[in-house]
């Protein structure tokens, strides 16, 4: 199917272009967001009268999304998930929970802002990419951690699993130097007989 594009669609084209696409592309996502039209001699002839005043809606959603974007660029945001002890999350970061954490933190960003391209299943630092507008796109930090003073240490630059295994590794060592009841002696306790 041929459409005429209503705005500049990533991987595909600017605004004003002729593309073909499939079908179901059309139907299921270009269509219904308004995003283009069918690339009829009817709609051919409307979007012309309609270019000057799109192409001045998208420079101004443009510029409003330029500006949110020098707010957001950079900041960073805490998710607190359930793990194991070696980091893996009961679950995944889906984009909901990333913009629910966004706009929590004072920006309204959607879910369809937030193209993830793999799933977020560990705990740690990830750099997120936010879609403002199709002309914009800006990086935010998510630190996905188990409690406050774990995102705090991860922001610090710690490795909080590394440490963790190494705090395991010296009490495992500890308990294979000292035996059961090699301990200091307190009062009261009789010293064992080695009978």
């Amino acid at each position: 199917m041929q459409v005429i594009l209503l705005e500049r669609v990533e991987k595909l084209g600017q605004m004003g272009d002729v593309v073909k696409v499939k079908d179901g592309f059309a139907r299921n996502f270009l269509l219904p967001k308004k995003k283009a039209l069918r690339a009829t001699k009817t709609n051919a002839a409307f979007f012309e009268t309609q270019r000057a005043q799109l192409e001045t809606r998208n420079l101004e959603r443009k510029a409003e999304a330029e500006k949110i974007g020098k707010k957001l660029e950079g900041q960073s945001f805490m998710l607190l998930r359930q793990a194991g002890d070696r980091g893996q999350l009961y679950g995944s970061v889906s984009p909901r929970d990333i913009s629910e954490i966004v706009t929590n933190g004072g920006f309204t960003v959607d879910r369809t802002q937030i193209p993830l391209d793999k799933a977020i299943k560990t705990i740690g630092l990830f750099p997120i990419a936010i879609v403002l507008h199709p002309e914009v796109r800006v990086t935010v930090t998510v630190n996905v951690a188990r409690t406050e003073d774990e995102a705090q240490r991860q922001a610090r630059g710690e490795d909080v699993l590394s440490e963790k295994t190494e705090a395991e590794e010296a009490e495992v060592a500890a308990e294979e130097l000292f035996e059961e009841g090699a301990g200091p002696q307190t009062d009261g306790e009789e010293p064992a007989s080695e009978d």
